[in-house]
């Protein structure tokens, strides 16, 4: 894709970024097929195809339509159109460069400025979240079916967090993950427990990826600089950092690139990055055996189109003793996207519809999953139990 950047933005780093992005594209049309909203709408503008043109003319124009502006906020960030791409097309990282652009230069409207405001203001500080929640789920019966669906049920603790400080294994707690579901965070231990692994967990607050993704850069990367801050003076003395949350292990994960041009910081994020591993990959090999269910394995899109992790959790169960249901079109996304369900909720919640059906098409026992965000959306539209697969494991794992 050729492209004439305009003159006011060519001295930007992003915007070199962002063009050599586009020149790998080839109009191939392949990421049209994998797209959710493209399938959902049908519209070229509502595809990675249609987004990418938005993008080039923006950057060639130095202006965005409010329209246009529409399409982009529509993507849900899934990557799909990554994995179909046979160029090798960095079409999530060229989306993020563009919504920084966006909100800049189109005025959101006024229930979305007020929506996103107030996600952004209370989300990353753990301690107000939990508390909100707490209040939340407290008088949820209380709550109209539109916010009711976004508050998740409370469920008691089911095992104690014994951590050992100084551990080689640090565990990511999560902002969100922390206060909705700290069954995982516990269940995780459990299992460490199970085989003799020492493990800390450490309360690095937001990873960025909220503000970051809403197109708020520079306070995403302020929250970035303030985990690696944290994570980096410890560096030296732990062998893995463990994230449970795909959303927020694959934004970690592309800390290098997010702030490549930040000389100060450059280095000490690839140091982070490289130490950085899913759960999925501490777990793989150990000898875990579990009473036998049909599980249904929902890949969320930061595990299978941002970390290259597919089939991963289906042999850990499979391994431990559990039979694995099959469905249809596991590629695409629940619609729960990070905020998405909350900004987008009419094409979110036909993606949950949809989702949900073929989860359930084979009967299953359980929905297992690997995001946070994924588990509680999925959790408001199923007819049976979703938890976190580490969560299944360490409830059903059967002790020698």
């Amino acid at each position: 894709m050729r492209t004439e950047i305009h003159p006011d933005l060519k001295s930007l780093p992003n915007v070199t970024e962002a063009e050599a992005i586009l020149r790998k594209c080839v109009h191939c049309g392949f990421c049209t097929a994998t797209c959710p909203t493209y399938q959902l709408m049908g519209d070229e503008l509502d595809g990675p195809r249609g987004r990418i043109y938005l993008i080039k003319n923006l950057l060639e124009q130095n202006s965005l339509t409010p329209a246009s502006a529409t399409h982009l906020d529509r993507c849900l960030t899934c990557r799909s159109c990554e994995t179909s791409c046979p160029s090798g097309v960095q079409y999530g990282r060229l989306l993020d460069i563009a919504r920084g652009f966006s909100v800049q230069m189109v005025t959101p409207p006024l229930r979305r400025r007020i929506i996103s405001s107030l996600i952004r203001a209370i989300v990353p500080r753990r301690w107000l979240f939990a508390i909100l929640l707490y209040i939340g789920q407290s008088i949820r019966f209380l709550l109209p079916s539109f916010l009711k669906k976004h508050v998740p049920r409370r469920k008691p603790g089911r095992y104690e967090v014994r951590q050992c400080e100084q551990a080689k294994v640090l565990l990511l707690s999560g902002c969100v993950q922390s206060a909705a579901t700290p069954n995982v965070t516990a269940s995780l231990m459990q299992l460490l427990l199970h085989q003799g692994i020492d493990a800390e967990v450490i309360n690095e607050g937001c990873c960025g990826a909220l503000d970051y993704h809403l197109g708020a850069h520079d306070v995403g990367k302020a929250r970035i600089r303030q985990v690696i801050d944290l994570l980096y003076e410890r560096i030296g003395q732990i062998d893995q950092i463990i994230s449970s949350a795909t959303g927020c292990g694959v934004t970690i994960l592309e800390y290098p690139q997010i702030l490549a041009d930040e000389p100060d910081y450059r280095d000490k994020a690839e140091a982070v990055a490289a130490k950085v591993v899913d759960v999925v990959s501490l777990l793989e090999g150990m000898p875990f055996r579990c009473r036998g269910k049909q599980v249904s394995v929902h890949t969320p899109c930061s595990m299978q189109h941002g970390m290259k992790l597919v089939g991963r959790v289906e042999s850990i169960l499979t391994a431990a003793g559990a039979t694995i249901v099959p469905h249809r079109n596991g590629h695409l996304c629940c619609g729960s996207a990070g905020t998405y369900s909350i900004l987008q909720p009419e094409i979110s919640n036909k993606l949950l519809a949809r989702k949900v059906h073929d989860l359930e098409s084979g009967q299953p026992d359980v929905i297992v999953t690997a995001n946070v965000g994924c588990q509680l959306f999925l959790g408001e539209g199923a007819n049976v139990p979703v938890v976190h697969w580490v969560e299944y494991l360490a409830d059903n794992l059967v002790q020698d």
